[in-house]
This record gives structure tokens, C-alpha cells and sequence, in this order.
């Protein structure tokens, strides 16, 4: 019998190769209501999300459009822009 009070692990699925894994270990992308894509390192900001876990597999996302089917938007290239440095740095700090 399980223990009605244990936390269930959230898994979620990474877009760029489609491994599943616990949501803490992801980086989540996010499209926000106002239309703007960026990473959410924190995981809660509102909107609809992707997920990523590694740099590699954000590159295989954006390359194949999955993150964008993902979520359900078009990143034009100035977002990209941003979006290429959030991640990086995202990933540079979990490194760390």
C-alpha cells in the first residue's frame, strides 16, 4: 500500500528528445499570455510551457520545430535571440 501523504514526482517530456524525466530536472520554456517566449528557470511562471534538458536538445527543438509545435507559437528572430542567451545561461548555472 503507498502512503497516501508522498509527493508524486512530476515527469515531464523533453521536445528536443523526447526522454522523460522529473520536472526539477528540465528547463522549462514558456509562452506567456502576452505572446513572448523565455525561459522559466522556476518552472511557475503562467503560461504554456516546453521542456528541455540540455542545450543540445533545445538546439534539436528549435531545429526540427518541435518546441515551437510545442508551444503552439511562431519565435521570430529577436525572441530567438533572447531566448538562445536565457537558455544558455540557464544551463551554465546548472552546471555550476
Amino acid at each position: 500500500m503507498t502512503d497516501p501523504t508522498a509527493t508524486r514526482k512530476r515527469v515531464r517530456t523533453c521536445v528536443g528528445c523526447s526522454a522523460t524525466s522529473e520536472k526539477r530536472a528540465l528547463l522549462r520554456i514558456v509562452r506567456t499570455p502576452a505572446g513572448a517566449v523565455e525561459a522559466d528557470p522556476t518552472g511557475r511562471k503562467p503560461g504554456r510551457g516546453a521542456y528541455v534538458c540540455s542545450a543540445t536538445c533545445f538546439e534539436r527543438a528549435l531545429k526540427t520545430a518541435r518546441l515551437q509545435r510545442a508551444l503552439k507559437t511562431n519565435i521570430d528572430s529577436d525572441q530567438l535571440d533572447g531566448l538562445v542567451s536565457e537558455v544558455t545561461r540557464a544551463f551554465a548555472a546548472a552546471e555550476a
